[in-house]
């Protein structure tokens, strides 16, 4: 039986397109198959260091996969969306990131502020300090807004499960006893900001990941079809023991048929 026929895609990265650095050659054959048809896609990670051409770059020089800054969105451009559009008065920023982070927020108009910014946005930052964590800290009990670019506990690594974002966007929760407002999957902001960005229904996109705790909760708690594929993080018998299963589930995205013109 023919799978669903979908208008979009939303993609994840690592454990979907490559694992670490090993290919995954049905991946690239996939992009390609949609590149084909003409059918839009995004590349919806949480990763908030790169911008989107370090990402193509790297897609591009490591695993022949050419695609346009275009089809990369971020944990970082999608924080940066959010906040330009929550107050078009507020352009103050404290960040503790990167240069994806940096550039993204430059983009949208911000301008950085240790002492009294409007916002304190976290992401992952390998150089992060105990100055930062304390600006950052100090900004947050001064009544910036606390906005963490996404959840993730741990990135791994060739050394293993090392600390991601999420570790610490939580030493300044607790050192504030306040709350981030996550952007990053599996929350809604990043897949409402990234659905405005493909201009399609949600009904007529689908989510494709490997992951069960952010790729697919991401589309579940967004109301939007999921496909996830067993080449990465999540296994079979993990996500059979979850309430809420995927919309799709395949071994392979050479499985996944994405035009009614393909042989």
């Amino acid at each position: 039986m023919p799978n669903k026929l979908y208008k979009g895609y939303m993609i994840d990265l690592d454990g979907t397109i490559y694992r670490g650095k090993e290919r995954i050659p049905a991946a690239k054959r996939f992009i390609e198959r949609l590149q084909k048809f003409e059918i839009p896609f995004l590349f919806v990670t949480n990763n908030s260091t790169r911008t989107p051409e370090q990402i193509v770059e790297n897609l591009s020089k490591n695993y022949d996969i050419h695609v346009k800054k275009e089809n990369v969105y971020t944990s970082a451009l999608a924080t940066a969306d959010y906040i330009a559009d929550l107050d078009e008065h507020k352009r103050q920023v404290y960040a503790v990131g990167q240069l994806g982070l940096q550039q993204a927020l430059l983009d949208r108009g911000f301008r950085f502020n240790e002492q009294n910014p409007d916002y304190v946005v976290v992401g992952l930052d390998t150089d992060v300090t105990y100055h930062k964590l304390e600006l950052a800290t100090l900004a947050v009990r001064n009544g910036a807004k606390f906005i963490g670019t996404n959840p993730d506990s741990n990135l791994p690594s060739e050394r293993g499960m090392i600390p991601s974002a999420g570790s610490i966007v939580a030493c300044i929760e607790y050192a504030t006893q306040q709350k981030a407002t996550y952007v990053g999957k599996p929350e809604n902001i990043i897949m409402e900001k990234a659905l405005e960005k493909m201009n399609l229904p949600e009904d007529q996109v689908a989510m494709v990941g490997d992951n069960y705790r952010t790729d697919i909760m991401a589309g579940i708690n967004f109301g939007m079809d999921t496909i996830i594929v067993y080449t990465g993080l999540s296994t079979k018998e993990e996500v059979a023991r979850e309430k809420v299963q995927p919309t799709h589930q395949i071994d392979s995205l050479d499985e996944w048929q994405v035009s009614d013109e393909e042989k």
